[in-house]
């Protein structure tokens, strides 16, 4: 059986948002690079905004949803990737802030 450490796993909802991340180390097969994590910032509706995962890493990877679709990434490593997420998530909702004033 995989070993599974969960570092966070944290869901915060605001002004129609919702962001949540979990992020586990574990030496389970499926997640080769060691991490099984989700990066997810959308609306309260359930409308997916932005989204990091790998959920599929073994057939898939790493991918980057947005509104547009998704593509496949490099995996940067979990810091970056986490930093990156955060970046993209404050732009993405000022964008979104500024198009309703």
């Amino acid at each position: 059986m995989a070993d599974v450490e969960t570092l966070i796993d944290e869901t915060t909802k605001g002004d129609g948002y919702v962001t949540h991340v979990r992020v586990r180390q574990t030496t389970n097969d499926k997640y080769p690079c060691g991490w099984d994590y989700t990066l997810h910032f959308g609306t309260l509706e359930g409308d997916t905004i932005l989204r990091y995962d790998n959920a599929h890493e073994r057939t898939h990877g790493h991918d980057r949803h947005t509104t547009d679709g998704v593509e496949e990434i490099e995996f940067p490593g979990m810091s970056t990737l986490i930093q990156r997420f955060r970046t993209e998530r404050g732009e993405l909702k000022d964008e979104r802030s500024s198009d309703t004033h």
